[in-house]
């Protein structure tokens, strides 16, 4: 069997339920290392996402162009306040994400240094003479305009910003950040370590979302930029955190 059609059945194998490496293994006759080459591929195109033993189906996921289209008037409006909160000289770190792009055009013509795993504001930017560009390198996932993998956290331990702008999928009551997607939790964790200072852009829907991984807690939040006034009950979790929030 050519690795294509074993990928192709180890994929229908893990949407039907069968997920661990070694029962994958065994069900067509090749070794672990074999499967985890198969599922590191499969992830890479993703088409599932590789956990702990074995590996979960996942939702296909929309384009960036598609999400970009969303609620393009408050994301812009959180990119101008978190825009408005960087000082020349400083260096700034910006997550994945369409909010992430609005950010980056109201940076337009700033001194600053920017660090980004973002393609898409490496497309905004990168005529710009005056903004010096950072991006650190990895594996490139085209739908989503991204650099992700060892490559890229590797580079982010090795550098340092005043602020880091993180983007979320949910935000629970807790106040935890949450995201829908695996591999790009480890690139926001490493800027999270790397910034001085981390500031949250989350629309009020993202209260009410839902996530898969656990980015980070409130302990590791400074401010959080959003649209609306939020529910009492995130009002108090902010309070009770000492989070400063903005709302723009």
């Amino acid at each position: 069997m050519v690795p294509a059609q074993r990928r192709q059945r180890i994929l229908n194998a893990v949407r039907s339920g069968t997920a661990h490496v070694s029962d994958l293994a065994r069900a067509f006759e090749v070794s672990e290392m074999t499967v985890r080459r198969d599922l590191r591929a499969l992830q890479d195109a993703g088409q599932l996402e590789r956990v702990h033993g074995g590996a979960v189906h996942t939702v296909p996921e929309r384009p960036f162009a598609e999400i970009a289209l969303e609620g393009q008037e408050a994301k812009d409006r959180i990119g101008r306040v978190a825009a408005g909160l960087v000082q020349d000289g400083q260096t700034v770190m910006l997550d994945i994400g369409t909010t992430a792009l609005q950010v980056a055009r109201h940076l337009r013509g700033r001194d600053i240094t920017l660090i980004t795993t973002n393609l898409a504001v490496l497309d905004e930017l990168r005529a710009d003479d005056t903004v010096e560009l950072v991006l650190p390198g990895g594996l490139v996932r085209r739908n989503y305009l991204s650099t992700v993998g060892v490559l890229a956290e590797d580079a982010l331990r090795q550098l340092s910003a005043d602020v880091a702008f993180l983007g979320t999928s949910a935000v629970d009551q807790d106040l935890s950040v949450w995201d829908t997607t695996m591999i790009e939790v480890p690139i926001k964790r490493a800027m999270i370590r790397a910034a001085a200072r981390v500031v949250l852009l989350a629309d009020s829907e993202k209260f009410s979302m839902n996530g898969v991984v656990r980015i980070c807690g409130p302990e590791d939040l400074d401010q959080i930029i959003t649209d609306a006034d939020l529910p009492a009950p995130d009002r108090s979790a902010i309070e009770d955190a000492g989070i400063e929030v903005t709302i723009a």
